[in-house]
């Protein structure tokens, strides 16, 4: 896991204790902050690292398609019954760099051979408790790169499904709910007004 920040000009970290510790780590974190109203005030939140990630949208500009998944995702399952999540394709970085990660996941997960990705930005998609930080990429891609059938790795319990569809139907697939991962939405947006933006010039 990461180093962590333990004091700022408005926070200081006094305790931070592990509840759990698997995959990634559960903290109780308690810390002193100074309010805008001057009056410090302790407080404690749980706090859960998983790690940081990165996700990708490849898109084929002729052909105006995207390349998405879909899997099962359990928390979606407890909440909502749905077995199987469309969601762009992702991973941990465990450390790599972002760029290398995204392509190698990409092959396994997609079965496509990218050498050359275009990072985006970086988001938080739940700060208030999960320290993950996300690298957005996005990338062109052909069906002649297409150099497996992608699936990922039996051995860590992935079974995905590769989806293509037109950009035009993943944002009707946000619309009528059939898409519900933030950062596949995200991606979805910003490539869509991206590309409009570029056809009105």
């Amino acid at each position: 896991m990461r180093a962590m920040k333990m004091d700022g000009e408005i926070v200081q970290v006094r305790d931070v204790e592990t509840i759990a510790h698997n995959k990634g780590k559960l903290m109780s974190v308690s810390y002193e902050q100074r309010r805008g109203d001057g009056d410090q005030q302790r407080r404690k939140r749980e706090i859960y690292d998983n790690g940081n990630s990165a996700v990708i949208l490849p898109y084929d500009a002729d052909r105006q398609t995207v390349l998405l998944t879909r899997q099962l995702r359990i928390p979606v399952f407890l909440q909502d019954g749905s077995e199987r999540t469309i969601e762009a394709c992702a991973g941990k970085l465990d450390g790599e760099n972002a760029e290398r990660r995204i392509v190698k996941e990409m092959q396994e997960e997609l079965g496509y051979e990218i050498t050359k990705v275009q990072r985006l930005f970086e988001l938080y998609v739940s700060p208030a408790a999960i320290m993950e930080k996300i690298v957005f990429f996005t990338c062109a891609y052909s069906p002649a790169e297409k150099v497996t059938d992608g699936g990922g790795l039996k051995e860590e319990g992935e079974d995905i499904e590769v989806v293509e569809t037109t950009l035009e139907e993943a944002a009707a697939m946000i619309a009528n709910g059939e898409i519900v991962d933030a950062k596949t939405v995200v991606l979805i947006q910003y490539l869509r007004s991206r590309e409009q933006g570029a056809r009105s010039r």
